[in-house]
């Protein structure tokens, strides 16, 4: 039987990200459709199309934003160009900068291409000069001066034979430039507005214009002539001819005249014939409201849009930075990223599996991503910002609130994911700022409005055999309860796990419990000094955690409403509170961008996860629990991911593999192995069994030596580490001896330009010459010491041998405490008796020892020493003498 006890959660990591790549600008997809470009400030971001991963991110060294970028048609370069005015080139598959060179250009530049070959790259100007330079040489080659205002647009004439370059600046006319001559040959004068596309059929004899004066020109280069002039009634930002080799008979192309999508600010794609120009297709997106007024435009619209011929793909950007890919031949949406995500409001785990996650972001759109693959499919339906969304228990069905003033239910197809709307709820007079759904069946949600009440909306059986069916027309719900909840703003709302309680928090900083049935008031939890943000039951006990903009998160008992823990620990508000650990953890979000772990038993803060920089308004946790995803207004969304027993496992782990290697080292030490002793314990990083090791090696009779040949033996790496050790040794001055003898060696068999090749040997060198000093300065100290008891010693006076008994008597009790052999000279005796007898003497003292040296006779030393010793002021201490007696060392 498995073990029901809850194992605590310890850490969470970042298991992957869904990051901002791309805020405006150019957009390139290089020649073999794998790789898509973007800019983003101050880099290039490269998208793998297959994962939808950013892979490499080209960034300037001189953190200006880049302005313009090109990759060249052999993929082999990537020229970016800034506002500081310079060129880089760059080798972008390995994310090298090969060259850099100025601009020329007094202003920056606002458009660049290459030509076919990938030799010549033409930049134009914020300066209305054009210039054109030779990558492989290395040279400018032309100066165009001509054109008016910003050169917004340059482009090569696919026929090299020609040597033209066509260009178009802000006097809304298309130049064609003779590059034999550096002269403007030709004015192409049509359009009334910005030209933003030119287009070129295989032949190169017809060229297409499009602007944003709602037509798109056709242009005949051989007479340079206008053929004719479509009315597309609609701002187009980027035209692209067909192939005339493709079969788009699933479009309704039949004629074998030319082809053209134009693509602009009605947000879907066209195709007109060239000569006729008649619409020949128009897409129409599933769920997307078409938008006739030009004036609200601005978030549906096309920017940009790209064909790829060796993947027959076309790609398409729109406004809010989104990119779709689409089957050239049918113009069916094969793939969707999102470039830019704007503020979280909230996020949460989707499908039977949780393989998906629903966004809602600062926009009326809803976008559901597939994990894996991070394929992003965008829903529309509501007419204003979406706050709040609510997830079924299956996770196949969730339910959204927005600015609008409606809810509405989404249900999700389990074989193919396609995500539709199938119901709309109206009836609040304000904003509806939250929603919480069901738990034990689909049966209701519940959601509460700035308008101060809450609703309680019944789902029908029908509505949930839909299945995520297109549905034609959207099942309407009405309102079965209406309750005034708060006396100001709802900020959450939650229903219990057995669906018969609910409750909410305000911003007038109190939580109330409610009957779900009826909206019977229950009881009222106060004591939160500002706004209740967050609300949620605990899983499996009588509990309700809130969670406020005063910083702290209490729990509550259901019984007596009576506040059970508080939790401190947040700075700011948090924001966002969800129970872990089947409801023995909680986890909570804050306005700082932290994420904290806490153990409920133990009011402690076990962690804090940083990985936001604004405010985490959304945090779910998946059915398995073993996953969390988080969503805050830097556009980030980022998914953890809990590594308790991934850390416990390798804690574990390391743990025998140290006992494995001390054993290993204690083998080799044993074994005199010192060499691969040393290895293993510079392996082991730990100074101290490294010190063990080489104080061993030491220890042998020859261990100088010994330890000389293991040191040079080692690697350099090993010896930058045994260095770093001995910067620690040496602040010790047991170990300092050690440490010195190891410096001595590398020293003394290494050459200067060695030693520099040494990672961190200046900071080795700056910690260990203050301690070596200070080591000298001790050794010299005592060697001063120990000269001058050497000189005290040569200068002292020997009393010589004395025959008296009573001084053959005092010589043997000084014997008794410092035995001598037999070998110890008479003067060695004698070293401590005069240092007696110097240490008791007096002034008869002093004048004997004077006498003593003019008399050179045994005899008369003798005597001196005799009477000395009979003096009674001057009788040892007997009972002392081993205390006042210290022999030399």
């Amino acid at each position: 039987m498995a073990d029901s006890t809850p194992q605590f959660k310890t850490n969470y990591a970042v298991s992957s990200k869904i990051e901002p790549f791309y805020k405006g600008g150019k957009v390139q997809i290089n020649k073999d459709g794998m790789y898509m470009f973007f800019t983003c400030g101050t880099k290039v971001n490269v998208l793998d199309i297959g994962t939808g991963k950013v892979t490499k991110s080209i960034e300037q060294e001189d953190q200006e934003d880049i302005t313009c970028f090109s990759v060249s048609p052999d993929d082999e370069m990537l020229v970016t160009s800034s506002r500081a005015l310079l060129l880089k080139q760059w080798d972008w598959k390995e994310n090298v900068c090969n060259r850099t060179w100025k601009a020329i250009h007094t202003s920056p530049v606002a458009s660049m291409a290459f030509d076919s070959t990938s030799t010549l790259l033409a930049t134009g100007g914020c300066d209305s000069t054009i210039k054109i330079w030779d990558v492989i040489k290395q040279y400018c080659t032309h100066n165009l001066k001509g054109s008016s205002g910003v050169v917004h647009l340059v482009e090569f004439h696919p026929d090299l034979s020609r040597l033209q370059l066509f260009s178009s600046s802000m006097d809304y006319k298309v130049r064609l430039w003779n590059l034999n001559t550096s002269k403007c040959i030709m004015v192409l004068d049509a359009h009334y507005s910005a030209v933003t596309s030119l287009a070129f059929t295989l032949d190169g004899n017809t060229l297409i214009s499009s602007g944003r004066d709602k037509i798109c020109t056709v242009w005949d280069l051989t007479t340079y002539k206008s053929q004719r002039t479509v009315p597309v009634y609609e701002t187009v930002e980027a035209v692209v001819l067909l192939p005339e080799d493709e079969d788009f008979t699933a479009l309704g192309l039949t004629s074998e005249e030319p082809h053209f999508i134009t693509a602009g600010s009605k947000g879907i794609l066209r195709i007109w014939e060239a000569y006729s120009g008649r619409c020949i297709y128009s897409q129409c997106v599933p769920g997307k409201p078409r938008n006739e007024n030009e004036d609200d435009a601005d978030e549906q619209s096309l920017t940009h849009c790209m064909m790829v011929p060796a993947t027959k793909k076309l790609t398409t950007v729109t406004a809010e930075h989104n990119i779709l890919s689409y089957d050239l031949r049918t113009l069916k949406l094969e793939r969707q990223f999102v470039g830019y995500n704007d503020e979280v409001l909230d996020v949460k785990f989707l499908g039977p599996s949780d393989t998906h996650i629903v966004v809602a972001t600062n926009s009326p759109q809803l976008k559901v991503f597939e994990l894996a693959t991070l394929n992003c499919q965008i829903l529309y339906g509501h007419t204003d910002t979406v706050l709040a969304l609510d997830v079924f228990k299956k996770g196949t069905k969730f339910a959204s609130c927005s600015k609008d003033k409606t809810i509405r239910i989404w249900i999700m197809n389990k074989e193919t994911g396609e995500v539709n709307c199938v119901a709309q709820g109206l009836g609040h007079a304000h904003v509806v700022g939250i929603i919480s759904c069901s738990r034990l069946k689909e049966g209701f949600i519940v959601s509460g409005s700035q308008d101060c009440t809450i609703k309680l909306w019944n789902l029908t059986k029908s509505l949930g055999a839909k299945s995520g069916e297109k549905t034609a027309e959207l099942e309407v719900l009405r309102a079965g309860l209406t309750e005034k909840a708060h006396d100001k703003d709802i900020n959450s709302m939650v229903v219990s796990p057995n669906d018969k309680l609910m409750a909410t928090g305000s911003q007038d900083r109190t939580a109330k419990l409610w009957s779900a049935s009826d909206f019977s008031l229950m009881g009222v939890f106060r004591g939160h000094k500002r706004g209740v943000w967050s609300v949620q039951f605990s899983p499996m006990d009588q509990i309700l955690a809130t969670s406020s903009a005063d910083g702290s998160v209490k729990l509550w008992g259901l019984q007596d409403f009576n506040c059970l823990k508080t939790f401190e620990g947040h700075d700011a508000s948090v924001l966002k509170t969800i129970f872990v650990s089947r409801g023995t953890q909680l986890l909570t979000s804050g306005s700082d961008g932290l994420m904290k772990l806490w153990t409920i038993k133990t009011n402690e803060c076990i962690k804090t996860l940083d990985a936001h920089e604004g405010k985490v308004w959304g945090l779910h946790c998946n059915k398995k629990d073993d996953l969390v995803v988080t969503g805050s207004g830097d556009s980030r969304i980022i998914i953890w991911k809990d590594v308790t027993e991934i850390e416990l496992a390798e804690e574990q782990a390391k743990q025998e593999e140290q006992v494995l290697k001390q054993q290993e080292l204690s083998n080799l030490l044993h074994e005199k192995k010192y060499l691969k002793a040393l290895g293993l314990a510079i392996s082991l990083e730990q100074p101290q069994t490294v010190l063990m090791v080489i104080k061993a090696i030491l220890g042998e009779s020859n261990g100088q030596e010994r330890l000389e040949s293991t040191i040079l033996k080692l690697r350099q790496d090993q010896k930058e580490s045994v260095l770093r050790f001995c910067m620690l040794w040496n602040t010790n001055s047991k170990n300092c001896h050690e440490a010195q003898s190891v410096i001595q060696i590398l020293l003394r068999n290494e050459t200067p330009e060695q030693l520099l090749q040494y990672n961190g040997i200046k900071a080795a060198l700056e910690g260990l010459i203050p301690y070596t000093e200070r080591h000298f300065q001790r050794v010299s100290r005592l060697l001063q010491a120990s000269m001058f008891l050497d000189y005290m010693w040569q200068n002292m006076r020997l009393t010589g041998e004395s025959s008296d008994p009573d001084t053959q008597a005092e010589e043997m009790e000084i014997e008794s405490f410092y035995p001598m052999d037999k070998t110890t000279t008479g003067a060695k005796k004698a070293a401590i008796i005069p240092t007696y007898s110097c240490t008791h003497g007096n002034k008869d003292q002093e004048s004997e020892q004077s006498e003593d040296s003019d008399s050179d006779t045994s005899a008369s030393n003798k005597g001196n020493s005799k009477r000395l010793y009979k003096q009674k002021h001057i009788q040892p201490p007997r009972k002392n003498f081993k205390e006042n007696l210290e022999p030399p060392t």
